[in-house]
């Protein structure tokens, strides 16, 4: 087992308790790490608040030149960095290795990124400005699906921004973010970029605490709540990526194959473990049964196993309590609809589930109502378009969801409608370092990606001069 240590103020640190942090494949503890205090989280706080405004005032140049810096070492690291997040997360080693691609893109574009000053006033009686300035403390929370990359979701527009950093990984998948963090401690000053670790306890001292400006947080919805709820006395600035149960509309005249191959592609992704996947499938009743069949034939033929072992298509749930979870969400499609493929926990070590295909299903029904967040589709069927339109949008939820049809103006007329932050036509997840990333209803506040989500780091202030 190897041991990892936090990044507080420049330095590699322990603390008192450590964590084991177990293998989803294997159900077996591979490394530990430390279990920080409220007073570890304290320090990082001080050491945060001690270094942004020295880092704040640097000329944006240099806060793009560690951002590629940052970018060139993760590349540089990329074996080791894609076998944690694989013994980690669970992932098979290809999407890690894809995690790791798009982890070092996205640093590379938020160093292009820039919020130039806005004249809105330049006369004889006077000049207004409109200037972004940094925070001061952000304090980053992130989710387990992917523990590279949204760290660097959070790291990059706060530092471009001048902000310094706080970031707390989930507490199954510190490993590559307390590797970052040594990485981190070679390219930016003490204290700029600090990581702490903890058993899920320490939040809500995070995000009340007084000298923290900001909070950006990936997550359920359930955490997120909380999260507003304990920044609200301080009216803290909160940047909330949430929870989604994204709705594919599948009408009439797709090619079934092709579109199949699409969305399970979409819904399957790291294990269905991903706020953006497919979570309903609405298809249209002339071909309801081709597509069934094969989306069935397609989870039927899908690889299970340990994200090491070669060939390995889908990895396991991440951690035991959402293992369990996704058991009962089994339970729950066995009442509700017909199981086409899949349906069962396998039996071996390590928190593995058959990809699963439900039928014979309709709105109402948990496994259609619910985020199942695993590797679970259910397929609706439907027949009037103005009806699947308010079926999908009659969700607490609203991060993302697709129209499939070869007509793309129907199509897009279609996408216009539901109520989602990200809607696609003929392809799902289609996301990257340029497009803002928002949700609607209970999926979110704010953005991120993007100048957009840039701008979300940084306080809005007017200067206005009178001549």
């Amino acid at each position: 087992m190897t041991d990892y240590r936090m990044l507080i103020g420049g330095a590699l640190v322990d603390a008192d308790k450590r964590i084991e942090v177990i293998n989803p494949a294997t159900g077996e503890p591979f490394a530990t790490v430390p279990h920080a205090s409220t007073a570890d989280a304290d320090a990082a706080i001080a050491a945060a608040r001690a270094a942004q405004p020295a880092w704040g005032a640097r000329p944006i140049a240099e806060r793009r030149a560690a951002l590629v810096a940052l970018a060139d070492a993760i590349a540089a690291n990329g074996d080791e960095l894609a076998r944690l997040l694989t013994m980690e997360q669970g992932k098979p080693l290809a999407e890690a290795q894809g995690e790791l691609a798009w982890t070092e893109g996205y640093l590379r574009h938020y160093a292009t990124l820039e919020l130039p000053d806005r004249i809105i006033q330049d006369d004889a009686t006077g000049y207004i400005a409109v200037r972004h300035q940094p925070l001061g403390v952000v304090v980053g929370i992130i989710a387990w699906n992917f523990p590279l990359l949204v760290a660097c979701w959070k790291i990059g527009p706060a530092v471009l921004a001048g902000n310094a950093i706080v970031l707390k990984p989930a507490p199954t998948t510190p490993v590559t973010a307390l590797r970052l963090g040594e990485i981190a401690r070679e390219i930016f000053p003490a204290g700029v970029v600090n990581i702490i670790t903890d058993a899920n306890d320490l939040g809500p001292h995070l995000t009340a605490h007084p000298h923290v400006a900001k909070i950006g947080f990936t997550g359920s919805t359930a955490t997120g709540k909380r999260i507003a709820a304990n920044g609200a006395d301080t009216l803290k600035r909160v940047t909330l990526e949430l929870g989604g149960n994204d709705a594919a509309i599948v009408l009439e005249d797709v090619d079934v194959r092709e579109t199949a191959q699409a969305i399970f592609d979409s819904a399957f992704l790291n294990c269905g473990q991903v706020c953006l996947a497919v979570k309903r499938a609405y298809v249209h009743a002339d071909i309801y049964d081709a597509m069934c069949a094969e989306l069935a034939r397609l989870a039927s033929e899908a690889v299970v196993g340990d994200g090491l072992e070669q060939g390995a298509r889908i990895g396991p749930i991440q951690n035991r309590m959402q293992f369990e979870k996704v058991k009962g969400f089994l339970e729950a499609a066995r009442a509700e609809g017909t199981i086409a493929a899949g349906g069962k926990a396998i039996e071996r070590a390590g928190y593995f589930i058959e990809p699963t295909i439900v039928r014979d299903v309709t709105d109402g029904a948990r496994i259609v109502d619910e985020e199942q967040f695993g590797p679970i589709l259910p397929v609706i069927r439907f027949e009037d378009v103005e009806d699947v339109i308010a079926r999908a949008n009659a969700s607490d939820y609203g991060l993302g969801g697709s129209v499939w049809s070869r007509d793309v103006d129907r199509a897009a007329g279609i996408a216009g409608r539901i109520a989602a932050g990200q809607v696609w036509v003929n392809q799902h997840i289609a996301i990257g370092p340029h497009i803002p990333m928002a949700g609607f209803k209970q999926s979110g506040l704010g953005a991120e990606q993007s100048v957009e989500g840039l701008a979300e780091y940084t306080q809005l202030q007017v200067v206005n001069i009178k001549r």
